[in-house]
């Protein structure tokens, strides 16, 4: 099996000098939009300045600490996987609405609310599973490029009035050339620092240019709080709130979507050898979305997202260790209360930052690709990205009737991610919705269940038309499919009655049966991809069902989420000779 380029898997421990340094410089990248976005939404919305001292500090807490949550994971809470998090520019327009409309009370109460459709979300992620797909998620993924590229270009050239004309290509050249000359030519320690020898190589050049902000970072206190009273909630639900909650719950949606996006991708970027997804991880780190929103609600600032930024650079340095979150979420919660660090930090001149994100976003736009083609692309699927990909570019660049998108849904449809990602979901959806209805059998785990299955499984395929071969390569398929669950849900399941469900439906020619039980801690995807790997040694008893199944099936996948357990296998008609 091909494996990654991954030096730390994330129950590894690399060195402390490594997890301290790239975790700061995640700090570094995520605190700049993290106390951006608050910033625009209080000033464009009207908020004072003391609610706005409170919304940053608010913010660049709770996104330190949302992001360690999510590395160590607790319970049900976190993905154990480095996962950044921090202000959503996905809420900008809404939230400036918001504040214009009912001031920060009114936002206060919205985002709450927000955040607990995320958390139901979270909590019944299986049952969304038919929408929020790879090729949905790989889409996000692809338009959250096309979403930020825009504004990452316009910072190329900010640089302070009265600059040399030469300080901003010169200054993002020194640091594009650093971060890809190491990343492409360096290994071993070389290549974890590539990024941000980068970023110093920029910022010394900028200094020689005189655009290094010393000023700002002379200027601030070494420690402090913001003052000013909390802004509470407006929980009289007037007219103002019942017409933006729709809004408000469908950007919440994308944002959840992007969270899930960002944490598959992380899974698939994080080990040496490729695993099947946890969505048992991805169902927690949806649950830190809403709840690093529910505390950003009563904190009175913006709500929060998953960055994709430790994505991209686990795949330019290698390091996806836990250790490497954990600081870059101590490290951000700890800026909020040291001004002079913050400002130390926040004075690198804007061409440093927008070079190194455009590698950091390069690499993204590639992960999305990835997402999307791995589970084949068939005509559909294709149609779906390509459409969701170009509305969404077009919304972004304002070329598709701005004169009535600009109005809609306090300008919701600006945003390319949005747009694209909600066509994205109402395609897939429309998919699913117009499929032929399913055959369904349900029973309970145990070889009792046997029978019943084999004889459901014959009666689709005679209802569906096809010979004998086709029938007994179902059957097959089904009672292995079924022998495998039943050897996984025995070990101490004999106290307790477990239900199963079977769907089987027609699919391209061929047949999908979808078995949906309790949930196993094993993923039966990961132990097939191994024994391919062990295909000359004598296999076990309870390997001979997976061996079988790999055998007589097009396709398995297995998705464990808490509390429920689905196994999806596609059958394809022999051909005849």
């Amino acid at each position: 099996m091909a494996t990654t380029g991954i030096r730390y898997q994330p129950d590894e421990h690399p060195p402390t000098a490594v997890s301290l340094g790239l975790g700061l410089q995640l700090a570094v990248i995520s605190v700049t939009v993290t106390v951006l976005i608050p910033t625009v939404v209080m000033r464009a919305g009207g908020a004072t300045e003391i609610h706005l001292g409170w919304a940053v500090f608010g913010a660049t807490v709770i996104s330190g600490a949302a992001t360690v949550l999510q590395t160590v994971r607790f319970g049900r809470i976190g993905m154990g996987h480095v996962l950044m998090m921090g202000t959503s520019g996905a809420f900008i327009a809404v939230c400036i609405t918001v504040l214009a409309q009912g001031g920060p009370a009114l936002l206060a109460t919205l985002v709450v609310a927000a955040a607990l459709f995320q958390l139901l979300l979270s909590a019944r992620l299986a049952m969304f599973r038919r929408v929020l797909t790879p090729t949905v998620s790989g889409t996000v993924l692809l338009l959250i490029a096309v979403t930020v590229m825009p504004v990452v270009f316009d910072m190329l050239s900010e640089v302070p009035d009265g600059s040399p004309s030469a300080a901003a290509p010169l200054t993002a050249l020194a640091t594009v050339l650093v971060v890809v000359g190491f990343a492409l030519k360096s290994t071993g320690a070389l290549r974890l620092w590539a990024p941000v020898l980068g970023v110093v190589a920029g910022s010394v050049v900028a200094a020689l240019f005189g655009i290094y902000d010393l000023e700002r970072v002379a200027g601030a206190s070494w420690v402090g709080l913001p003052a000013g009273p909390w802004p509470g909630f407006a929980l009289d639900f007037g007219p103002a709130f019942w017409a933006l909650l729709p809004a408000f719950l469908l950007v919440a949606l994308i944002g959840s979507i992007r969270t899930i996006s960002s944490s598959i991708a992380a899974q698939r970027t994080s080990w040496r050898r490729p695993r099947a997804v946890d969505y048992r991880a991805v169902q927690g780190a949806a649950a830190v979305d809403g709840l690093g929103n529910l505390i950003s609600g009563f904190a009175g600032t913006v709500p929060n997202t998953a960055y994709t930024t430790g994505v991209s650079l686990a795949e330019l340095t290698g390091v996806a260790a836990r250790s490497l979150g954990i600081a870059a979420g101590v490290i951000l919660t700890s800026l909020a209360f040291l001004p002079k660090a913050l400002a130390l930090l926040l004075a690198i001149p804007n061409p440093v930052v927008a070079a190194y994100l455009t590698v950091i976003i390069a690499m993204l736009f590639i992960i999305g690709m990835k997402m999307v083609l791995q589970d084949g692309m068939d005509y559909r699927k294709g149609l779906v990205v390509g459409v969701a990909f170009w509305l969404g570019v077009g919304f972004q660049s304002d070329a598709v009737f701005p004169e009535h998108v600009a109005g809609f849904a306090g300008g919701l449809l600006g945003n390319g991610m949005t747009a694209g990602g909600l066509a994205a979901i109402l395609m897939t959806a429309f998919v699913e919705l117009t499929k032929p209805r399913g055959s369904r059998f349900e029973g309970e785990i145990g070889v009792a269940a046997l029978p019943g299955i084999r004889k459901f499984v014959g009666d689709f395929a005679s209802r569906s038309g096809w010979d004998k071969a086709m029938a007994d390569r179902l059957d097959a398929v089904a009672e292995e499919a079924m022998s495998t669950l039943l050897r996984e849900h025995d070990a101490g399941a004999e106290s307790r009655r477990q239900r199963m469900r079977l769907m089987a439906y027609k699919q391209d020619g061929g047949a999908v049966l979808e078995f949906v039980a309790a949930p196993d801690e094993e993923n039966l995807q990961d132990r097939m991809a191994l024994l391919a790997e062990q295909a000359g040694e004598a296999p076990s008893e309870s390997e001979i069902s997976l061996r079988l199944l790999r055998h007589l099936a097009a396709q398995v996948r297995h998705q464990q989420y808490h509390d429920t357990d689905i196994l999806t296998v596609r059958v394809d008609a022999p051909a005849h000779r």
